[in-house]
């Protein structure tokens, strides 16, 4: 009855519920949120700040990396600002117009995120097994070129979900069980049929996840076979350890993803809050310790920012 008593008047709003079932901690459930949220910006605009400020980090490896932060800004700002407005103020509404193009911006951010762990991953494999070649094949105007190739192919790939859901008819109670606009969340306040939208859903997430994955392997395989190659162990975790920023960024931002999805669309019998728990926390944790872990494994990185910090 409770969700019935908060639907909105206006047909074109709808209500964002936050954490079903934990409405009453939502301010102690903004504290830890909003910390991870503030530790991820200064940790993202700061490594934008000192590799726009250091003509020596102007790299493929660090452009890359700004590339990674971009998203991550992307992702974790898209959602949280809302989230906390509905923790702190309990300010709930969200047109129909803004929860669709909330649900673009964040979808295509984690999209542009996956594309970019590949070229990443691309990136370690040519400077890996290609050595001689690297400075030739990734050149900073390439690197510039991928980053426009990430964003068309998000655009691409996530712009069908927004329109498919602007043509929907939506019932009486446009209550959303979660704390933005999800799009299988959104979905399910449909009257009409969705058999089109659940299966691009399905589709797209396969594609994405599948596919990026894939390359990523495929790029692995071919690293640890080439160092297998080199005969002297030393070599071998040197090459090796110039990956592992990467590998942790990679299992950091994969990993909740995958728990998040694997457990909306088969362990039906987990509480919803757990689900929008997991769902939030994929907001924010990858965003929050990328820029740790390329900050402490990378030391050309490590080095400047110290130098600025001992600055202030």
């Amino acid at each position: 009855m409770g969700a019935f008593n908060l639907t909105p008047s206006d047909p074109s709003t709808f209500i964002l519920n936050g954490i079903p079932g934990l409405e009453a901690a939502h301010i102690w459930i903004s504290i830890p949120f909003s910390m991870f949220y503030i530790i991820s910006l200064l940790g993202n605009i700061t490594i934008l700040f000192v590799v726009s400020k250091e003509q020596t980090l102007h790299k493929p490896v660090f452009l890359l990396l700004c590339m990674l932060v971009l998203t991550d800004i992307g992702i974790s700002t898209s959602v949280m600002p809302k989230a906390l407005c509905i923790f702190w103020f309990h300010c709930k509404r969200i047109t129909e117009d803004g929860c669709i193009t909330q649900l673009f911006f964040f979808n295509k951010a984690m999209t542009m995120q996956s594309a970019v762990l590949v070229t990443m991953a691309f990136n370690r494999y040519v400077a890996i097994c290609d050595p001689l070649r690297y400075a030739t094949i990734l050149t900073n105007s390439r690197i510039a070129k991928l980053w426009i190739v990430c964003l068309i192919r998000a655009v691409l790939l996530i712009l069908p979900g927004p329109l498919l859901l602007s043509s929907l008819p939506f019932c009486a109670n446009r209550v959303i069980l979660h704390t933005y606009c999800e799009h299988t969340a959104v979905v399910q306040l449909s009257c009409g049929d969705t058999t089109v939208n659940r299966i691009y859903s399905l589709v797209i997430t396969l594609v994405i996840i599948g596919s990026d994955l894939t390359l990523i392997g495929l790029s692995y395989g071919l690293i640890i076979r080439a160092v297998l190659r080199i005969s002297s162990k030393k070599v071998h975790w040197k090459a090796l350890n110039t990956c592992t920023a990467h590998i942790c960024v990679m299992v950091i931002s994969y990993t909740p993803v995958l728990f998040s999805a694997l457990t909306l669309r088969f362990s039906q019998g987990i509480a919803a809050h757990v689900h929008i728990l997991l769902a939030n926390l994929y907001v924010l944790v990858p965003p929050m310790f990328n820029p740790i872990v390329y900050g402490v494994k990378t030391k050309e990185l490590h080095d400047k920012v110290g130098k600025y910090i001992c600055r202030m």
